[in-house]
């Protein structure tokens, strides 16, 4: 096994560095500004890659992220699910360690490593403690950059994907999910699941993963992030010299890729999709479009929907669940993508009762779209956006997260006090105006549950 005490720092010119934000604590009693609470910073080095960290005195662990800016909405539909199919295959082994020492490295040190795949970027991510970083940066940019992506492990984890899409399959709010996305985005790639489905990654060949990696995992398109008890010079010479050490670095005149870009408004559908099983409870999904990444209405669309279903006290909570016991789930949510958002209402109910809980919320959001919400209404959905938010940054996961999506999507990197501002400047005009243009789309609908119920459904 492998492993590395530090790697050797380079005497080549670190590349173009300069510090993006700085957050402060509260200010003293004689107004004086409060301490840094943290920094964020940002280096692009030759070649285009980005890194960009963010210091968090009194942190003593890391958590670091190397983050592509591919998504499974970036693949044809002859390589539905490569991107999390090439995800499972870079923990397999590099021509420096094999898929047990990947694994092994950071388990000696307590540490942990995960990735995610997500429509619109992909993130290989460790935490570690402070004394451990040299480790984790070493890790992260070996199996990312100089994966060998061996036949007899993409067959080993064709299997395991395949074992992963059962078990998705038998979650039914995983599938209802799905095929409300899929009934709202009709054939666009934003419709089609993350996974891909059983024939698609049948189909996928070595060939066609391995040429994915190689022109898809390129130094302008990779962003090293990393939050906590970190040091962004040492963290700038860590990862430069691990990508030397792969010769990953590129062409050196070469500048990040830009920002994924879209079509203003990404194509969408009003459909509806009944899925046929013999569960006790109906599931469903009922939304419709919404605002995409970076649109400023982002803030009262997030006041609105804290109002309609986002949270306990919510309209929605509130009268299906409380006042008439008809279902024990019940939220909405609102999710947003380059060119593209939707606005959602989700729950689960007995069949006898499905009629009545989607006649609920229809009406329910109906009236939010005439009448707009009142101002107690307003502050609470303000309190709860400013609760979750700050909550949501308490730890470096969540900045890691945070400073490493803000490099490859829309929307820029505000400080938090700029977000709580955003917040805070919500009008009640500006959510009736948002309810409006979202709430009065027709809708699309995807409804999971015995053949009995879903007969009954207008």
């Amino acid at each position: 096994m492998t492993r590395v005490a530090h790697l050797p720092a380079t005497e080549q010119p670190l590349g173009t560095t300069r510090t993006l934000l700085t957050e402060r604590g509260d200010a003293g009693s004689d107004g004086a500004p409060g301490p840094v609470a943290s920094r964020v910073r940002r280096t692009v080095l030759p070649g285009g890659l980005r890194i960009i960290t963010e210091t968090m005195p009194g942190a003593r662990s890391a958590a670091l992220g190397l983050w592509t800016g591919v998504g499974s909405r970036d693949e044809s539909r002859s390589l539905g699910g490569a991107t999390h199919f090439l995800e499972h295959v870079l923990f397999k082994g590099t021509s420096r360690r094999s898929a047990l020492d990947i694994s092994a490295e950071l388990a000696a040190v307590g540490g942990e490593l995960n990735a995610f795949t997500g429509k619109e970027f992909t993130c290989y991510h460790a935490h570690v403690l402070a004394s451990d970083v040299p480790v984790a940066v070493d890790v992260l940019c070996d199996m990312v950059t100089s994966s060998r992506v061996p036949t007899h492990e993409v067959e080993s984890e064709r299997n395991v994907i395949l074992e992963e899409i059962a078990m998705h399959d038998d979650d039914p709010d995983d599938v209802v999910h799905d095929a409300f996305v899929a009934a709202l985005f009709g054939e666009s790639p934003l419709g089609r699941a993350i996974t891909g489905s059983v024939d698609s990654i049948n189909a996928l060949t070595r060939r066609q993963i391995w040429g994915y990696y190689r022109r898809r995992y390129t130094a302008d398109n990779l962003v090293f992030a990393a939050a906590g008890a970190v040091d962004h010079t040492r963290v700038v010479r860590l990862v430069r010299s691990a990508f030397e050490i792969a010769d990953a670095l590129g062409d050196p005149t070469r500048r990040p890729s830009p920002l994924r870009g879209a079509p203003a408004t990404a194509k969408t559908i009003s459909a509806t999709t009944r899925i046929e099983r013999s569960t006790e409870l109906v599931s469903f999904v009922l939304g419709t479009p919404s605002f995409s990444r970076g649109d400023p209405r982002r803030y009262a669309l997030g006041v609105l929907n804290n109002v309609i279903g986002g949270g306990t006290s919510s309209r929605l909570f509130q009268e299906v669940r409380e006042r008439r016991g008809l279902a024990y789930t019940i939220y909405s949510f609102a999710t947003q993508y380059v060119g593209a958002g939707y606005f959602a209402v989700a729950g689960g109910c007995m069949p006898s009762k499905v009629d009545d809980v989607l006649g609920i919320c229809s009406d329910e959001l109906a009236k939010v779209a005439s009448t707009g919400v009142t101002l107690e209404e307003l502050e609470r959905g303000k309190g709860q956006l400013r609760g979750s938010l700050v909550m949501g940054l308490e730890d470096a996961g969540a900045r890691m997260i945070r400073i490493g999506k803000s490099e490859l999507v829309p929307g820029g990197l505000l400080s938090i006090d700029e977000s709580l501002t955003h917040i805070d400047a919500v009008t009640l005009d500006e959510v009736h105006e948002v309810a409006q243009l979202v709430l009065t789309s027709d809708p699309s609908l995807a409804v999971l549950g015995p053949a009995k119920a879903l007969a009954k459904l207008g």
